[in-house]
């Protein structure tokens, strides 16, 4: 009867985890949904600011403090994970990378150099908080509420610190979504812009030339003043909706994995628990024959 006891006591304990991964993939699909639906509005709108800038052709000479390219002496690394966890290895592959990423600076940086990191999520700020090494700055709360104007906030404030040459080059570490199962780790450079090369701007200088006859007022210099700032608060922003829309969708796919985990097992656990029900009441049977006979005897 012991047996039958721990089995009942284990069914009860797996049905009640069933019941609470069940719930909470409903509430990342529902968050999923609105996440995917944010990135996939936002793309297009980065990528063409991104082209529009690209199609300016200036000569190839830099045009804003942005396009500057320095010595690598301090460089800044920004970290975006999640506040939760509960989302497979959604957390742990982008805090690897940064691990790597951070190991290979400190070895390469020359002597006076500063490596910085700004990390976005409670996961990634908890860990490299421990790191001794680095300079830390953690806006987990950037998460709560992701508006284009909080996060160009803080792009803004990257810009300003690249522009008075505080860094050298920015690195942001995370993960790109392409759908509910899959999210591709990336490691992106933010700062400064990579331009193209002159070879490759020849060849897209022509391609564009066949399809289209531009008017620029005012100048193109002016124009691509202007534009970058908005391309880069952009991009900085697109980021951060893929990760939260990879974050959404990677906990939406544990849970279902839990879920259907959990009922496997249930399944399991009720065959044992017949079992040994069947045996117990066999051996009663067994012993209730047995004392009759013997009674008999």
């Amino acid at each position: 009867m012991a047996n039958l006891k721990e089995v009942r006591t284990r069914i009860t304990s797996v049905s009640s985890t069933q019941q609470i991964t069940s719930a909470m993939k409903m509430v990342s699909a529902a968050k999923f949904r609105r996440a995917q639906n944010a990135i996939i509005g936002m793309r297009p709108y980065a990528a063409q600011l991104s082209e529009i800038v690209d199609d300016i052709d200036t000569g190839g000479d830099v045009l804003t403090p942005f396009h500057a390219i320095r010595p690598l002496r301090s460089i800044l690394l920004v970290v975006i994970t999640s506040n939760k966890g509960l989302c497979g290895a959604f957390n742990s592959n982008v805090l690897k990378q940064a691990q790597s990423r951070i190991d290979h600076y400190l070895q390469t940086l020359p002597t006076g150099g500063s490596l910085q990191v700004i990390s976005i999520g409670k996961k990634s700020s908890e860990l490299l908080a421990r790191r001794k090494d680095i300079q830390l700055t953690s806006h987990d709360t950037l998460l709560d509420s992701p508006s284009f104007d909080n996060v160009a906030s803080l792009a803004d404030s990257i810009m300003k610190q690249f522009e008075e040459k505080q860094f050298d080059q920015v690195e942001i570490i995370y993960n790109q979504f392409k759908n509910s199962l899959t999210q591709v780790l990336t490691t992106e450079q933010f700062l400064p812009i990579i331009q193209n090369t002159q070879n490759n701007r020849d060849i897209q200088n022509i391609q564009k030339a066949q399809n289209h006859d531009y008017i620029y007022e005012p100048s193109k210099e002016d124009i691509v003043r202007s534009m970058v700032p908005l391309t880069l608060r952009s991009n900085f922003y697109r980021m951060v909706l893929d990760s939260l829309a990879s974050e959404h969708g990677a906990r939406m796919t544990a849970m279902q994995k839990a879920t259907d985990n959990a009922t496997e097992l249930l399944k399991d656990l009720r065959l044992s628990y017949n079992k040994a029900r069947q045996a117990a009441i066999t051996n009663e049977i067994i012993e209730i024959v047995s004392g009759s006979e013997a009674l008999k005897g």
